[in-house]
């Protein structure tokens, strides 16, 4: 009883923490920061196109780190290794061969930047660490380990053909590009990606937007066109800036990747226990984003934009058209439904529920603008995502709901089969 009390006594210690960056971050949280930020530079870290890359670095780097101190069953590999090996070599070899070969980016352009930063920051890693076997072997074990990774994502359908396929006919309910970019989405090719886990993309497939003609549609396109539209007089000045924390000249997936690196820091971690986190968040958040994508193809539904300007072709008494309506957040280059902000936070809400044991975890998070929102469990992000998306006025209820779902079956799946801890 003394010590489950004390067990208890060290969640809630953790549970209540004030989350805050270190001073200095250790080697698994610098190259995840390494990573987030050079894909980003070089115009390929935006959009949830970006999940399949930063999971390969960092399962890459959870293989090379788990070779070294056996705890869990590895991703793709484990390379021979001593365990006196160096941690910190194997995991910025890991991330810069991924980096380098992973063929993460679309053109030779943005290559040869990549390299040019991503191999001074190895350099400088290198630096820091005692010259001699223990580094030579850690440094082996890192290649090899992103060796693995690229052979095995090698033509795994990143970077194939951009746009999704319109109707032809376009008819009512029917996706098409929408203000302000007009722009079919150049990274529709997520559909396509080969999922890291799970067996198909559309194994979690949702149940689809509510028929035009139904009283639930109805609702859903009233709620967004009034409290959604850019001047809304009914949106509270809280809803404005949770929807700004979470879209507009924001990149949501940055946020994540700082809320993300932020968690990490909430508690002490060995090494292979924080490359295993960040492996699992963004193991579960590829296969969301990729099985989100293909929801979305598979059901191509309209914008709130366009159904409230075209609502005179849609069939239904209960809505009414108006020609000039225009959202709070400029609309993303994809359809609608489902949501792929909800789907990649509920597969992140779950996944860190997981990890901390509990969702009672009090942190902050700070956007690329300077917004700051304040947590005091993890469960709030993903409700704030679900409204947030309808106060923007670029989602309607369903497909945020549906995609929080779709998110947290991806991460249910991921639990029972992948980076397990072995028997003792």
């Amino acid at each position: 009883m003394r010590a489950h009390r004390a067990r208890f006594a060290v969640l809630m210690a953790v549970a209540t923490l004030a989350v805050s960056a270190p001073a200095r971050a250790d080697t698994v949280t610098e190259w995840n920061l390494n990573t987030s930020n050079e894909l980003f530079r070089v115009g390929v870290g935006q959009g949830a196109f970006a999940a399949p890359n930063l999971a390969m670095v960092q399962l890459a780097v959870f293989d090379a780190v788990n070779a070294i101190d056996r705890r869990y069953t590895p991703y793709l590999t484990a390379p021979p290794a001593k365990r006196w090996y160096s941690k910190d070599a194997a995991v910025a070899a890991a991330a810069h061969r991924v980096l380098i070969d992973g063929h993460l980016v679309a053109t030779e352009a943005q290559q040869d930047a990549l390299e040019v930063r991503v191999n001074d920051l190895y350099a400088a890693a290198l630096a820091t660490i005692e010259d001699g076997p223990a580094k030579r072997g850690g440094i082996a074990t890192g290649e090899a380990a992103g060796w693995a990774m690229v052979a095995a994502r090698t033509e795994d359908g990143r970077f194939g053909d951009p746009g999704f396929t319109l109707a032809d006919p376009l008819r009512a309910g029917d996706w098409r590009p929408t203000l302000p970019m007009n722009v079919n989405d150049p990274g529709a090719w997520l559909k396509d990606v080969e999922p890291f886990m799970i067996r198909r993309a559309s194994q979690f497939r949702s149940r689809g937007p509510f028929r035009l003609t139904s009283r639930r549609y109805a609702e859903e396109f009233n709620e967004v066109k009034q409290i959604g539209k850019s001047d809304s007089a009914t949106r509270t000045g809280d809803q404005t800036t949770t929807a700004r924390f979470w879209g507009g000249p924001t990149n949501a997936v940055a946020t994540w990747s700082d809320l993300i690196r932020t968690l990490a820091d909430a508690r002490p971690l060995t090494t292979v226990d924080r490359a295993r986190f960040y492996a699992l968040v963004y193991l579960t958040g590829a296969d969301t984003a990729i099985a989100t994508w293909a929801d979305k193809a598979h059901w191509m539904f309209w914008r709130p934009i366009t159904a409230i300007r075209e609502a005179d072709t849609d069939r239904n008494p209960a809505t009414e058209a108006d020609a000039d309506w225009l959202p709070l957040i400029p609309n993303p280059p994809y359809p609608d439904h489902s949501s792929g902000l909800a789907a990649f936070g509920a597969s992140n809400v779950s996944t860190l529920q997981e990890l901390f044991g509990t969702d009672r975890v009090a942190f902050r998070g700070v956007n690329s603008i300077g917004i700051v929102r304040n947590y005091t469990r993890l469960s709030q992000v993903i409700d704030e995502i679900v409204d947030a998306r309808v106060w923007s006025g670029i989602h309607f209820r369903a497909a945020d709901e549906q995609g929080a779902k779709l998110g947290r079956e991806v991460a249910r799946w991921r639990r029972d089969h992948h980076l397990l801890e072995r028997p003792r």
